[in-house]
């Protein structure tokens, strides 16, 4: 039980991801609060955990709103242990040459301010238990393919939010870390290898089989197992680590 007796905040609990660490969290013995915009996905998963799940509709854009989420959780459970940042919306897929700037940047207010000032609202929480906070990026940190420039982009500014955050909390005790997937094999993926192949003529299985071609072990990781490594940096496990970002990836990309 590696997170027996702790309390779990997880911003951004969308289909996929968001959901598995929040159900992997509880398995692992803590206590999950679970933030999102929808209040049905809130609470439609706050039941599958059961009575040691707190459901608070959130919108991470707003200060308000964040510091109601923190007050929540610390009425409920007493404290925060982990922070576990995972709100995302999908920037322009455009060449940087081309993509419109302003659509850029709206992207950012999802994809980094709002991770920053979730992590700032919640700071004090986490100073008060020796915490950690854990970063959910991406493996397009690790290219530079058309068109996902300005996706690139949003992911290296996150990244380099987390590693000063890291540098400006670990004297408090605080661990901040990333992990950085890549294919997650969830609904939303399945959902477009689909398309993909219906527009080629072509077997579903064998757009999978193309991509999973591209890692080390041929196939491509599931939802619970980025969660289990999210999990293992917010653990007494990780104690020594901070500033990382561990890819989970199947082996696509080395760094």
């Amino acid at each position: 039980m590696l997170l027996d007796g702790r309390v779990v905040l997880v911003a951004g609990v969308g289909p996929g991801l968001g959901q598995a660490v929040a159900l992997r969290a509880a398995q692992q013995g803590a206590d999950v609060v679970l933030a999102a915009r929808t209040e049905t996905t809130l609470n439609e998963l706050a039941a599958k955990i059961g009575g040691r799940a707190l459901a608070v509709p959130t919108d991470l854009t707003d200060d308000a709103a964040v510091q109601n989420l923190v007050d929540r959780a610390i009425a409920e459970f007493g404290r925060i242990d982990t922070l576990v940042h995972n709100a995302f919306v999908m920037p322009p897929m455009r060449s940087l040459r081309k993509v419109d700037l302003d659509e850029t940047g709206q992207s950012f207010e999802i994809n980094v301010l709002a991770a920053i000032r979730t992590i700032r609202l919640v700071a004090p929480a986490l100073i008060e238990t020796r915490g950690s906070i854990v970063v959910v990026n991406s493996a397009v940190l690790r290219h530079s393919r058309r068109p996902f420039g300005p996706y690139r982009l949003t992911k290296a500014a996150l990244l380099a939010a987390a590693q000063n955050l890291a540098s400006e909390l670990g004297p408090h005790g605080v661990r901040v870390n990333s992990v950085a997937p890549g294919w997650i094999w969830a609904d939303t993926l399945r959902a477009w290898f689909e398309f993909q192949a219906a527009q080629r003529g072509v077997p579903a299985r064998q757009i999978y089989d193309e991509v999973a071609a591209g890692t080390d072990l041929r196939r491509l990781p599931e939802p619970d197992e980025v969660a289990d490594a999210i999990l293992f940096l917010a653990s007494d496990l990780a104690r020594g680590i901070t500033g990382a970002c561990l890819d989970v990836n199947c082996g696509e990309f080395h760094w």
